[in-house]
């Protein structure tokens, strides 16, 4: 018969079995005591067990700042040389167009000046061109006479030419003489200054109608021959 171990308060002896079993209520009872010691506000994690050659990483905000600071200051350096390029461009963008508007305006002065010049020009041809305009009487032929008289080198002033006009026809550019020598040779004195024809036509100077009727063709071709004969019409006081 096997030796019985008594227990405190009982009666009966402990087998093996009841060994173990009284083994791990006492494991429990402790694991359950060391929970109670938590906080009841704590929360509890179950972590994996971490393997054993893991190294343990070391975190730095140094470098990263300085690489931040560094970043930094490129880009604002960056910022700056794009802000001079495109400032220089303005510049030169503006001084561009200040030389184009300041060569425009130079150019429309030199065009208006051109312009003024070819008008200039071309009045003092017209007016070079428009004959002058002389009256239709005894005053405003003489006068034409005369410039043509000038242009050709022939003398004569205008109170020569004016005497013998009012001796020879009292002015008037139709007359003849039917009555002298002239007329009886068939070749009578016609016009301001009663000259022949045949002395019309020697004498008569180009640019004036070739009709001795004409009172400014008749004083230039009767002018003419006088200043041929006697030096100028200045110097004829009778008929000639």
């Amino acid at each position: 018969m096997p030796k019985h171990i008594l227990t405190r308060g009982h009666g009966r002896a402990l087998t093996r079995h009841h060994k173990i079993a009284a083994a791990g209520v006492a494991a429990l009872g402790a694991a359950a005591i060391g929970f109670s010691a938590v906080p009841s506000n704590a929360s509890t994690t179950t972590t994996a067990e971490a393997p054993a050659q893991t190294a343990k990483v070391a975190y730095s905000t140094q470098q990263i700042q300085g690489v931040k600071a560094d970043v930094n200051s490129q880009l604002a350096g960056a910022s700056v040389k794009v802000e001079q390029i495109a400032a220089k461009k303005q510049a030169a963008a503006e001084a561009a167009a200040k030389k184009k508007a300041a060569a425009e305006a130079k150019a429309a002065k030199a065009r208006q000046a051109a312009e003024s010049a070819s008008r200039s020009t071309e009045r003092a041809e017209v007016k070079k061109a428009a004959p002058k305009k002389y009256g239709d009487n005894l005053d405003g032929w003489i006068r034409e006479a005369m410039s043509i008289m000038k242009k050709n080198g022939i003398p004569g002033s205008y109170e020569g030419i004016h005497r013998n006009i009012m001796r020879e026809s009292s002015g008037n550019p139709k007359a003849i003489n039917l009555w002298d020598i002239n007329a009886q040779k068939g070749i009578p004195s016609k016009g301001l200054l009663q000259v022949i024809p045949p002395t019309f036509e020697a004498y008569h100077v180009k640019g004036t109608p070739k009709n001795i009727y004409d009172p400014v063709a008749n004083i230039v071709a009767a002018c003419n021959y006088a200043a041929d004969k006697y030096g100028t019409m200045d110097n004829v006081d009778s008929a000639y």
